[in-house]
């Protein structure tokens, strides 16, 4: 019998479950052989957390990401409450990310996962979820650090993020994880691979007010879309639509400060979080 929830949504136990079955079928893989590929765990464990039926382990649920290569996504599914609609999106995404070689992104009241320090993500995610677990946050706040890996590698994507500048007014709870935050972002924009940009106040409305889009260019010239607004997304692949997103970014990236005054009004904003010209 599946594990639902009272309104007879999945749980994120039965989610977890069937992303780690065809995880393990794409290997290959019988129970017997992933459990000895993640050692320490039975193989008859891994099989009734497959089928919903166990909660699995914070040290499991990493180990799997780990084997898997999927930079933990499968901490961010199993991580949300059961409150909360779990991200069916979130492991294309993540795998789109990891694949892309451009990503271009407009959050409209937030830093962007990929551009976040941990002190952030973790106030950030705290907000959004305010009766997770202590246990299931941290595994939250750790797989949107891992996802940052990308930055590393020898062949890095390019990243061209724009932000509202409601992202920057708004501010955290602890005005040091603010300055952490901005700070971050002025060193990241030293990137060649990196373009960092302000939609200002003054331009006034715009098409992606209250929401955040993501485009991810693939090796082979494709392009797909991520839609997202209060913890749902929508994955966006028709060629029509993609068109449309673009252009919608293309208009937000026209009315955006040039660069240079984008990572100067940052600056200005850290002075003020700084307390030098903090109300």
């Amino acid at each position: 019998m599946e594990l639902t929830s009272d309104d007879g949504e999945l749980t994120p136990e039965l989610r977890l479950g069937r992303q780690v079955r065809q995880l393990r079928e794409q290997r290959g893989l019988s129970l017997r052989g992933l459990s000895k590929e993640v050692s320490g765990y039975a193989y008859s464990y891994i099989h009734r957390v497959e089928q919903g039926k166990q909660k699995p382990s914070t040290a499991l649920v990493r180990a799997l990401d780990e084997f898997f290569g999927t930079c933990g996504a499968l901490a961010e599914i199993y991580g949300l409450s059961e409150e909360m609609r779990v991200a069916q999106y979130s492991l294309a995404t993540v795998k789109r990310e990891q694949e892309a070689i451009r990503i271009q992104v407009f959050a409209s009241s937030h830093i962007p996962g990929l551009l976040q320090t941990e002190s952030y993500a973790r106030e950030h995610i705290r907000a959004g979820l305010p009766a997770a677990p202590h246990d299931e946050v941290e595994a939250l706040v750790a797989s949107r650090m891992d996802r940052q890996y990308i930055f590393a590698r020898a062949d890095p994507p390019f990243y061209w993020a724009i932000m509202d500048e409601a992202a920057f007014r708004r501010p955290t709870g602890d005005k040091a994880v603010m300055c952490e935050q901005l700070e971050h972002i002025l060193r990241f924009a030293e990137n060649p691979h990196v373009t960092v940009q302000v939609l200002p106040f003054v331009e006034g409305l715009h098409p992606m007010l209250g929401g955040s889009l993501t485009l991810h260019t693939l090796g082979n010239g494709t392009t797909a879309g991520l839609v997202e607004s209060f913890g749902t997304g929508d994955p966006v692949d028709s060629p029509r639509r993609i068109v449309v997103l673009t252009q919608r970014f293309d208009l937000v990236r026209s009315k955006a400060l040039s660069e240079s005054k984008s990572l100067d009004l940052i600056r200005d904003y850290l002075k003020e979080y700084e307390g030098e010209n903090y109300p």
